[in-house]
């Protein structure tokens, strides 16, 4: 399977943007690693109160912005002007939580995208019919992959968009369920990729990997470009880096 057609293998991406310069999953960020050529962006998108998909990791603002909330609970006129930026630096103070519509106006189809889904609920919560539609209205089918540590939100996306490819995103980690935490949700969620922690990667894997399906596999976080190069010659399809133009 080759995920995105028209580009090569190994695909690079900038972790919630060139993270290591500028503040996680702002336009800077995404500015950043455009303008230094890396190829693909990775980030996590919530759906808020109102309705729009936002940009940003937590579940709750307090780490990026100081304010302690929930963005599942908050519409965005209440988010729109926090600052999300000053904690990297006062060259990025007054920085704002985006909008997934704004990263694409920014970027367009010039980068590739993996947009990973923050959910908690299994449930639908028509995040996934909100994400497909602004895909789609933008013409980026072929370069979006969906993914999420938690299946269910994959499996419905995967319902009404079964041609762009999903990922199940895992680790070890006490907040993973224990019966998530090595990649069970694939079978859930009928995802095409795997998204592991990169320190699950070795032989034991790769045996296990092509017996059961074969599917691609980018892991994360890879800082290290000794361990990036471990990854590459392990035959992984994509690394998702902090750094990523620090590793090659």
């Amino acid at each position: 399977m080759k995920i995105y057609p028209d580009e090569k293998e190994p695909y690079i991406f900038a972790h919630r943007g060139y993270s290591s310069i500028a503040p996680e999953n702002t336009l800077p960020a995404f500015s950043e690693a455009m303008n230094r050529g890396i190829p693909g962006l990775e980030l996590d998108i919530h759906l808020c109160r109102s309705g729009e998909l936002v940009v940003t990791h937590d579940h709750n603002l307090k780490r990026v912005t100081g304010f302690d909330g929930i963005i599942e609970e908050l519409d965005y006129t209440d988010i729109r002007n926090l600052d999300a930026g000053s904690w990297k630096g006062e060259k990025y103070t007054g920085e704002k939580i985006p909008l997934l519509e704004d990263l694409f106006d920014l970027v367009g189809d010039r980068l590739y995208y993996d947009i990973e889904i923050k959910s908690r609920r299994t449930d639908r919560t028509g995040i996934e019919e909100k994400l497909y539609r602004l895909i789609k209205s933008r013409g980026l089918q072929e370069r979006c992959i969906v993914s999420s540590f938690n299946p269910m939100p994959l499996k419905y996306f995967k319902e009404i968009a079964p041609h762009i490819p999903t990922a199940i995103i895992y680790c070890s980690n006490s907040e993973v369920p224990w019966y998530l935490r090595n990649g069970e949700g694939r079978w859930i969620a009928s995802a095409d990729i795997l998204k592991p922690e990169h320190i699950k990667i070795n032989g034991a894997f790769n045996f296990f990997n092509r017996i059961s399906g074969k599917r691609p596999v980018l892991p994360w976080t890879v800082d290290e470009p000794a361990e990036a190069a471990r990854l590459i010659a392990a035959g992984v399809n994509g690394i998702i880096s902090n750094d990523p133009g620090g590793l090659f």
